[in-house]
């Protein structure tokens, strides 16, 4: 009879590192960095035309980048962050990690 040896991968802190990404969807990034809650609300927002990446009207499906300067009107508000990191999941503690606000002002209703 003969006997057959399983090498299981040892699984080590490096294998459990959230994955960094180049670049990521729109919807996702708003989703997993925790501006937006839902996916689906990201891209009601975008399709509306309510978001611009580096000054161009964005899509749900436009892909953003480190660097890249994302406007998001909501409501009477206006934000603008910049993209720090992009990771395919985070921690709900680590998600503002992932942009820095430049700016947030109120629009007024006229």
């Amino acid at each position: 009879m003969v006997k057959f040896t399983v090498w299981r991968k040892n699984f080590t802190d490096e294998t459990k590192k959230i994955k960094e990404v180049n670049v990521m969807r729109l919807d996702k990034f708003l989703k997993v960095s925790r501006i937006i809650k839902r996916r689906t609300v990201a891209k009601e927002v975008a399709d509306k035309g309510r978001i611009q990446i580096n000054g161009v009207l964005a899509k749900s499906s436009s892909t953003v980048k480190i660097g890249d300067l994302v406007k998001i009107q909501f409501g009477n508000r206006i934000l603008e962050v910049e993209v720090l990191q992009l990771n395919d999941s985070t921690k709900k503690e680590d998600a503002t990690k992932m942009y820095e606000i430049k700016s947030e002002t109120r629009v007024s209703e006229e």
